[in-house]
C-alpha cells in the first residue's frame, strides 16, 4: 500500500495555486472567506463551516485546504490573544491526544486520495458538520442529551482530528464537547480558541508534507491578514 499514483514523493502537484493566476471572482471569494474566518473566530463559529466548500469551489481543492488552514491560524492568533486567560486546560487536554491520533489518520487518508476524490470528501464532511450543528442547536433546547464519559471525549477528539486535517471543519465537534462540559460562555470560547490554535499548528508539517500548504498558499494567507484583522476588530 502507498500513496495514489497522482502523488510524487508524497506531494500532489495538482494542489498548487499561484496568486497571479487567480481571476477577479476568485480574489473576491478568497477575501470573503478570510472575512468569514475572522468573524467565526470572534464567537460566531457557524460561519466558519461555509468557508471550506466556498474555497474548494474557487481554488484547486487541495490548495483550498492549505489556504483555509493558513487563514484559520491567523484567526486563531487573534482569538488566543483576546482569550489568553480564558481557557480551561483540563477539558482541552482530554481531547488533544485523540485529536492528534485523528490528525495522523487524516494525513494517511489524504495520502491515498487524489484531487478528484478529495472534493466530494470535503463536501461530505461539510454536510456532516452542518448536520452536527443542527443537532447541537436542538441540544440547547434540552431535547438532545450528550454523554460526559471519557470515551465521549476520546471519540470526539479523534473525529475532530480527522475532519480538521481533511477539511478544516471540526468546529461543530468541539462545540458539542464544550456544551457537554457546561462551560461558562467566556471559558467556552477561550477553550475552543486555544484547542484549535494548538491543533492547527500540529497539522502544519502534515499539510506541508502533502503539498497542501505551500509557499504560494502562505503568500495568499499573508495578503488576507488585514481583512481577517479588520473582521476581528469589528466584532471584538
Amino acid at each position: 500500500m502507498g500513496t495514489a499514483p497522482i502523488f510524487k514523493n508524497g506531494r500532489c502537484p495538482c494542489f498548487r495555486v499561484r496568486m497571479l493566476e487567480l481571476d477577479i471572482v476568485s480574489w473576491v471569494i478568497v477575501a470573503l472567506g478570510s472575512i468569514m474566518v475572522g468573524v467565526s473566530k470572534t464567537g460566531v463559529p457557524g460561519v466558519g463551516i461555509l468557508v471550506v466548500p466556498l474555497m474548494a469551489t474557487f481554488l484547486p481543492t487541495g490548495a483550498s485546504v492549505g489556504f483555509v488552514l493558513g487563514i484559520l491560524m491567523v484567526g486563531d492568533l487573534f482569538a488566543i490573544i483576546y482569550h489568553r486567560r480564558n481557557a480551561e486546560w483540563p477539558y482541552m487536554l482530554h481531547l488533544l491526544p485523540a485529536a492528534v491520533a485523528g490528525i495522523v489518520a487524516g494525513y494517511f487518508i489524504l495520502g491515498v486520495v487524489d484531487e478528484r476524490q478529495l472534493r466530494p470528501i470535503i463536501g461530505g464532511i461539510t454536510l456532516l458538520m452542518l448536520g452536527v450543528s443542527y443537532w447541537r442547536e436542538r441540544d440547547r433546547t434540552g431535547e438532545a442529551k450528550v454523554p460526559t464519559q471519557w470515551w465521549f471525549a476520546a471519540g470526539l477528539g479523534f473525529v475532530a482530528g480527522v475532519t480538521s486535517m481533511m477539511a478544516n471543519a471540526a468546529g461543530p465537534i468541539m462545540l458539542i464537547y464544550l456544551l457537554a462540559m457546561r462551560l461558562p460562555k467566556i471559558e467556552f470560547v477561550g477553550t475552543g480558541a486555544w484547542f484549535f490554535f494548538i491543533v492547527n499548528w500540529i497539522k502544519v508539517p502534515f499539510s506541508a508534507k502533502l503539498g497542501l500548504m505551500t509557499i504560494e498558499t502562505i503568500k495568499l494567507n499573508l495578503v488576507m491578514v488585514p481583512l481577517i484583522a479588520a473582521a476581528v476588530k469589528l466584532l471584538f
